[in-house]
C-alpha cells in the first residue's frame, strides 16, 4: 500500500515512491528500518569525525547520542560522515592549502547526501574551524529543519605551572628561534600542550564560529559554551531530537532564522568576545548561502557600534573553558541584549525567540569575573574586526586590532614571497623592530586555498617583536594570531592586487582610526610597477586545488566557490 506523507516527513519523497521506486524502500528495509520506520521523518546526522585531530576525534561517538535522541522522539536517525581538516596540523605547511577549500567541500556533500537521500532534517556534529561555516552553508542552500551540534572546547594543558594550548606550541618554536626557551622547555610545551579531545581552547576560529551560530539560532543554548569533555555536551546531543520534532512540526527552517537581524547578532557576539578574523569570510559565504544582502560594510557598522568586552585568549587572558563558571556564551549574550546590542526578536532552533531562550540565563556578575567587563568601561569602545581600504586595499582587507597593539603603525616593508620566506627570514634575525612585513601570493587562488599565518604571527610573538613589527597578508590568518596584523587583502597577488607591486624599502601604514592600508609611492610608480609585474603560474594543473582556483571568489567575496 501506498505510505502516506504526513506533516513530519514532508521531504522524504523517496518513501511515497511505491510504485515508481520499490528498490528504495527494499534498501530501506536492508539496512534495518522495520514498516513501523518507513512513515516516520528520516533525520541525516553528518558527523566531521576522524581519529586524526583532537578538535574530530569525538564526534562521531557525539553523533551516537544524537542518533540516540533522535530516535527516542519518534524519528529515524542515519548517520553519516563528511571530512574535516585540521587547521592546527597543516599551519605551516602545503596541508593548509586544502584547509579552506574544506569548508566548501563539507557545505557541498552534506547538501549532496541530504538532497539526494531527501532526509527531512539534518543534525550536524562539527569540531574544527571549517567544519562549522560548511555545515551552516549547507543548511542554508537544503532550507530544511537542521540544527548544529559543537563538539566543545578542549581543556587546557599545563607545564610547569603554566597554562597551554595550541598558540603556546607555536610560540615556543618563536623562543627557540630568539634562544629563549630551553630544549627541556620547547619539549615540555610541545607534549603537554594539547591534552585530549575538543576544539583549540581560545577565542579561536572554532569557539568564535560556536559562539556565534549559537547567538545566529541555529545551536541550542550553551553548546558553544560546553567543553568536549563535559557532562553537558552528552545531555546537549541527547536533548537535540526532542529540538529537530519540534523543527519538524513547526517546518522551522535555517532561511527562517538565517536573516539580516540574526546575522547582525552573530557577528555582534564575534565582535564583543575577540573573536577571529576568519568569522568576516564565513558569514559572507553563509550570508550568500541564505540568500541574504550582506557585506564587509556591514561588518564594519557593526564593529563601529559594538565594544569588546571579553578579556580570551589570544590577546587576553582566559580560556574558553573559563566561560563556563561565568554563565557561559549565554549570559554574555543576556547581557548584550539588556544593553540594546542584540535583536531580541531572531528565531532559533528551540521554536522560542532569543529573548525568550535567554530569560532563565544566569545574569553577569562584575563583582566576583573579571573575563567579561561592561559595555561602559570596555577593553575596547569599539570592534576589533576593522575593514580597511586604500591603495594597497581597493576592495577590503580585515584588520585585527583589539587596541593592545595601538591602532596606528607605519614601517618600511620587508616582502616574503609565502611564509616560508618569513621564517627563514627570522631564523636567520632579519627581521628589525619598524618593519611592515608582507607576505603574499597566500590568497585563495595565490595560496592556493588562502592559508593561516599562524605559524608566521606566532614565530614573531616568540621572537619578542610582536609589539614592534606588523604583518599584511592576502592570505588569512588563524583566530589564534594576535599582535599587528592585517589580512585578507584583495585583490590578491595572485590576480595583480597592488599587494603584488610592493618592495622591499616602500613606506606603509596600516591606519585603524581611518580604516585605510596606505604604501606610499605614486599613482604613477605604481602603474609603472603593474606594467612589469609578471602573472605567476599556478603549479596545480588538476585535482581539488585546481578546481578551487577555478571557481573561488574573492575573499571580500567570502571566498565562496557558487557564484
Amino acid at each position: 500500500m501506498a505510505i502516506e506523507t504526513t506533516p513530519l516527513n514532508r521531504y522524504s519523497r523517496v518513501l511515497t515512491q511505491e510504485v515508481t521506486n520499490p528498490a528504495a524502500q527494499a534498501m530501506l528495509y536492508g539496512v534495518g528500518l522495520t514498516e513501523e520506520d518507513m512513515s516516520k521523518p528520516q533525520i541525516g546526522i553528518a558527523s566531521t569525525g576522524y581519529e586524526g585531530n583532537t578538535c574530530n576525534m569525538h564526534l562521531n561517538g557525539l553523533s551516537v547520542h544524537v542518533k540516540k535522541g533522535v530516535q527516542a522522539n519518534g524519528l529515524v536517525g542515519l548517520i553519516f560522515n563528511t571530512i574535516g581538516v585540521s587547521d592546527g596540523m597543516t599551519n605551516g605547511n602545503d596541508g593548509m592549502s586544502y584547509s579552506l577549500p574544506s569548508r566548501d567541500i563539507i557545505a557541498d556533500s552534506i547538501e549532496d547526501v541530504v538532497a539526494a537521500q531527501w532526509y527531512d532534517g539534518v543534525i550536524t556534529v562539527v569540531g574544527c574551524d571549517k567544519n562549522m561555516p560548511g555545515a551552516i552553508m549547507a543548511m542554508a542552500r537544503l532550507n530544511r529543519p537542521s540544527i548544529m551540534v559543537y563538539g566543545g572546547t578542549i581543556r587546557t594543558g599545563l607545564w610547569k605551572g603554566q597554562k597551554l594550548d595550541i598558540i603556546s606550541a607555536f610560540e615556543a618554536l618563536g623562543r627557540k628561534f630568539a634562544g629563549t626557551i630551553s630544549d627541556e622547555d620547547y619539549k615540555g610545551v610541545i607534549q603537554n600542550a594539547i591534552p585530549g579531545q575538543g576544539a583549540c581552547g581560545g577565542m579561536y576560529t572554532a569557539n568564535t564560529m560556536a559562539s556565534s551560530i549559537e547567538a545566529l539560532g541555529l545551536s541550542l543554548p550553551n553548546s558553544s559554551t560546553f567543553p568536549a569533555t563535559h557532562e553537558g555536551k552528552q545531555a546537549e546531543c541527547l536533548a537535540v531530537g526532542a529540538a529537530m520534532k519540534k523543527l519538524l512540526e513547526l517546518d522551522l527552517k535555517p532561511r527562517d532564522i538565517i536573516t539580516r537581524k540574526s546575522l547582525e547578532n552573530a557577528l555582534t557576539v564575534v565582535i564583543a568576545l575577540g573573536g577571529s578574523t576568519n568569522a568576516v569570510l564565513h558569514y559572507l559565504a553563509i550570508a550568500h548561502a541564505a540568500g541574504v544582502e550582506f557585506t564587509l560594510k556591514d561588518i564594519q557598522d557593526i564593529s563601529d557600534r559594538t565594544p569588546l568586552i571579553a578579556d580570551l585568549k589570544p590577546s587576553g587572558k582566559y580560556f574558553m573553558e573559563d566561560m563556563l563558571a561565568i554563565g557561559g556564551v549565554p549570559a554574555v549574550m543576556k547581557y548584550l541584549l539588556k544593553k540594546g546590542y542584540l535583536h531580541g526578536d531572531c528565531m532559533t532552533i528551540t521554536g522560542k525567540t532569543i529573548a525568550e531562550n535567554l530569560e532563565t540565563e544566569p545574569d553577569l556578575d562584575f563583582d566576583t569575573q573579571k573575563i567579561v567587563f561592561p559595555v561602559e568601561s570596555p577593553l575596547k569602545p569599539n570592534g576589533h574586526l576593522q575593514i580597511l581600504y586604500g591603495n594597497l586595499a581597493p576592495t577590503g582587507a580585515v584588520a585585527k586590532i583589539t587596541g593592545k597593539e595601538g591602532e596606528r603603525f607605519e614601517g618600511i616593508a620587508k616582502v616574503c614571497d609565502k611564509e616560508e620566506a618569513l621564517m627563514e627570514a627570522l631564523a636567520n634575525k632579519e627581521i628589525q623592530p619598524g618593519t611592515v612585513i608582507v607576505i603574499r601570493y597566500e590568497g585563495p587562488k595565490g595560496g592556493p586555498g588562502m592559508p593561516e599565518m599562524l605559524k608566521p604571527t606566532s614565530a614573531v610573538m616568540g621572537a619578542g617583536l610582536g609589539n614592534s613589527v606588523a604583518m599584511i597578508t592576502d592570505g588569512r590568518f588563524s583566530g589564534g594570531t594576535h599582535g599587528f596584523v592585517v589580512g585578507h587583502i584583495t585583490p590578491e597577488a595572485f590576480d595583480g592586487g597592488p599587494i603584488a607591486l610592493v618592495q622591499d624599502g616602500d613606506r606603509i601604514t596600516i591606519d585603524a582610526v581611518n580604516n585605510l592600508l596606505q604604501v606610499h609611492i605614486s599613482d604613477e610608480e605604481m602603474e609603472a610597477r603593474r606594467q612589469a609585474w609578471v602573472a605567476p603560474e599556478s603549479p596545480f594543473k588538476q585535482g581539488v586545488l585546481r578546481k578551487y582556483i577555478k571557481n573561488v571568489s574573492s575573499a571580500s567575496q567570502g571566498c565562496v566557490t557558487d557564484l
